[in-house]
């Protein structure tokens, strides 16, 4: 009875555990397609590796996936680092289901289909323009137009490249020019980009989408001298002020401020920023690397994370899984949760004449003097702007850290 009873009870536990007897997504190339209107598709290409694992690529970026929980027939697929999952059916071609972000209370039909290897379909083999340069661009945005700079390289059909704003960049865009219509995408795990326009050899104009919750109107002419304001010259602190303040609560309740004891001496850099921002997260990774490299060093890292979540808790769930994931050894402080409202956010640190972007950076000298303000954060899809903003980062802080 007790070898029947032993018996009985592993298969019961065996049966319970469904994702040790889940048959995985079939290996190999897919093409994902969040369905973001009546009218829109925004595609995406992944790989399913054999060791239930998953690369979604953007041009040159490569996001790697691998907490899967699989079900009887069903797989569960959440993102690094941002709090947003995939819910999916599936079969040997084909997935089906949702990307959902509770938070912001989102959710968007997905579809899959193995085998399909490029990102969008063309109808014309031979495009009828090269747009591969530089676009003075203007978004209409709903609170006034906003500039941008497109920068893309074109190589037959294929084009790759990003939009920088004043506030960072639009991700590793890819996409095609099919006939006289440009289309682009890019899908980060928190961010979904889609592109549309049709363009001619100097001018383009189109339709932005961000998910299945915002679309924007958009024109551009070429312009190969055309550059956006300094980053350096947009923020500043008000008359009267030489320093910012601050007292803001980490993930073990301590309240940290610049006044603490780690701070004095030393340069600090306060990174004001959100676990949910995709350029945060580019910044974060360089300030991670380059903090870790360099803590001998008479240097400090503080970042101020302004967060949409609803509860503290929630909210330093995201703080600990940003600092988990891209291993983070510099406090990251609750500023706020609730909203990202840069008009709130700014009363927390009301020295600052406004707050436009996150991320934005601070620079501290030794003496506690704030030397400069950055706005926004150029990340490696812009190419040769993130190699001068790396540069021209550890130059400045080596000549704070020599004074």
């Amino acid at each position: 009875m007790r070898l029947i009873f032993c018996v009985f009870l592993f298969f019961f536990v065996l049966s319970c555990n469904h994702d040790y007897l889940a048959k995985p997504i079939k290996s190999g190339i897919w093409r994902g397609e969040l369905v973001i209107s009546e009218t829109e598709v925004l595609p995406f290409n992944f790989e399913v590796t054999a060791k239930r694992a998953i690369k979604i690529y953007n041009g040159e970026e490569i996001i790697f996936v691998d907490d899967m929980t699989y079900g009887k027939d069903s797989v569960t697929i959440r993102m690094p680092v941002f709090e947003s999952y995939f819910v999916l059916k599936y079969d040997d071609t084909l997935i089906s289901g949702h990307y959902n972000n509770d938070g912001l209370g989102r959710s968007i039909p997905f579809v899959a289909r193995w085998g399909v290897t490029q990102r969008f379909d063309v109808s014309q083999d031979n495009p009828y323009h090269d747009i591969s340069g530089r676009w003075e661009t203007t978004f209409a945005k709903d609170d006034g137009a906003a500039a941008a700079l497109g920068i893309f390289s074109q190589n037959g059909n294929k084009v790759t490249g990003t939009f920088r704003s004043i506030t960072g960049d639009y991700r590793f865009l890819e996409g095609v020019v099919d006939g006289d219509q440009l289309k682009l995408s890019a899908f980060d795990g928190s961010h979904a980009y889609l592109f549309v326009a049709a363009v001619t050899d100097s001018t383009m104009s189109g339709t932005f989408y961000s998910g299945n919750h915002y679309t924007d109107t958009f024109s551009a002419k070429r312009n190969d001298v055309y550059e956006l304001p300094e980053a350096d010259s947009l923020m500043f602190l008000k008359p009267g002020y030489e320093n910012i303040s601050f007292s803001f609560p980490d993930s073990n309740g301590n309240m940290v401020s610049l006044d603490d004891a780690r701070f004095q001496g030393k340069v600090t850099i306060v990174q004001i920023m959100g676990t949910w921002c995709p350029n945060c997260l580019d910044e974060s990774r360089y300030f991670s690397d380059f903090y870790n490299e360099n803590n001998d060093k008479d240097i400090e890292f503080v970042a101020l994370a302004f967060e949409y979540a609803n509860t503290p808790e929630a909210a330093f769930k995201s703080i600990d899984r940003l600092k988990n994931d891209v291993g983070i050894n510099y406090p990251v402080l609750l500023a706020q949760y609730g909203t990202t409202d840069k008009t709130i956010a700014q009363e927390k640190l009301p020295m600052l004449n406004q707050l436009l972007s996150f991320p934005t950076t601070i620079y501290i000298d030794k003496t506690g003097k704030v030397r400069k303000i950055h706005t926004g954060f150029n990340g490696p899809a812009t190419g040769e702007k993130y190699v001068t903003f790396k540069n021209e980062f550890e130059s400045f802080v080596t000549e704070l850290l020599t004074e």
